[in-house]
């Protein structure tokens, strides 16, 4: 049985571990249950590699306005 992580939404102040940009992406390793946090465009970049990996994959790129036309 695994246990259920509760985790918080993210905000402004959590910030991508690749650029510094604010974090939409929360990815929890399975292995380790290590913690990292992705802006929109590097949680897509990483994506394909991450998941597998993933025990957790928290996505609020929902929360970005879509682009103007």
């Amino acid at each position: 049985m695994t246990a259920t992580l509760e985790t918080r939404g993210l905000d402004a102040t959590d910030r991508c571990d690749s650029c510094g940009a604010q974090a939409y992406v929360r990815v929890i390793l399975e292995a380790t249950g290590g913690e990292l946090l992705f802006c929109a465009h590097h949680a897509s970049a990483n994506e394909d590699k991450l998941r597998p990996l993933a025990s957790t994959w928290q996505d609020e790129r929902d929360k970005l306005s879509p682009a103007s036309a």
